[in-house]
């Protein structure tokens, strides 16, 4: 039995952190999973920075409410769902998570969650367990499941290749370098046929 995992950020919506750098006029926040392979690196920088300019929770999700899915993902995900069984894994937070999912038709998520002072202020954060999208395809698949995954950052490599077929999407001309072994598409219609022959 197939199941597919599939990255969120900049796969089906938006990168939240580059909205929220983009509305807050805080260029450094334009950091993502794209540019930096350690998250936990990546995460503290975040948080430094929000503390710095003492922005919380509510000021990220306030953004986060006005961002809609990339154009054409929810039929994506909505046709992809249709043949088979799909989990989103993303190393975003509950907190973030849910209006976006709402978007999209309430599809499973595998997230994480932060911490978060009474002031509102993000304190720190708990992922779900290490290198959690692969530790969670490895999982999946020692309950019988054989997996399929896409992702676009450099957090989804280890689930992309532990997989039996994994695909970049909309992912950095530096990882297609890197990965070359590893095919990389950039419209839903191309990973829908991929994914599609990997099926059964």
């Amino acid at each position: 039995m197939d199941i597919v995992c599939l990255d969120m950020e900049g796969v089906l919506v938006p990168e939240i952190w580059i909205a929220f750098a983009e509305e807050s006029g805080i260029p450094e926040l334009k950091r993502t999973t794209r540019d930096e392979p350690d998250y936990d690196k990546l995460m503290k920088y975040r948080i430094d920075i929000l503390r710095e300019h003492g922005l919380g929770l509510k000021e990220v999700q306030d953004v986060i409410a006005k961002i809609d899915p990339m154009e054409g993902a929810k039929e994506f995900l909505d046709e992809l769902r249709s043949l088979t069984q799909v989990i989103i894994l993303s190393d975003t937070f509950e907190q973030f998570a849910a209006p976006l999912m709402q978007k999209l038709g309430w599809p499973t998520i595998f997230c994480n969650t932060l911490e978060v002072a009474e002031d509102g202020m993000i304190t720190g954060f708990r992922m779900r367990v290490a290198d959690s999208k692969k530790t969670t395809v490895k999982a999946l698949q020692s309950i019988g499941f054989e997996t399929i995954a896409s992702g676009d950052s450099y957090n989804d490599l280890g689930m992309i290749q532990a997989s039996k077929a994994g695909f970049l999407f909309k992912s950095t001309d530096k990882i297609k370098a890197d990965y070359p072994q590893l095919p990389a598409y950039e419209t839903y219609d191309e990973l829908l046929r991929a994914i599609k022959a990997n099926l059964g």
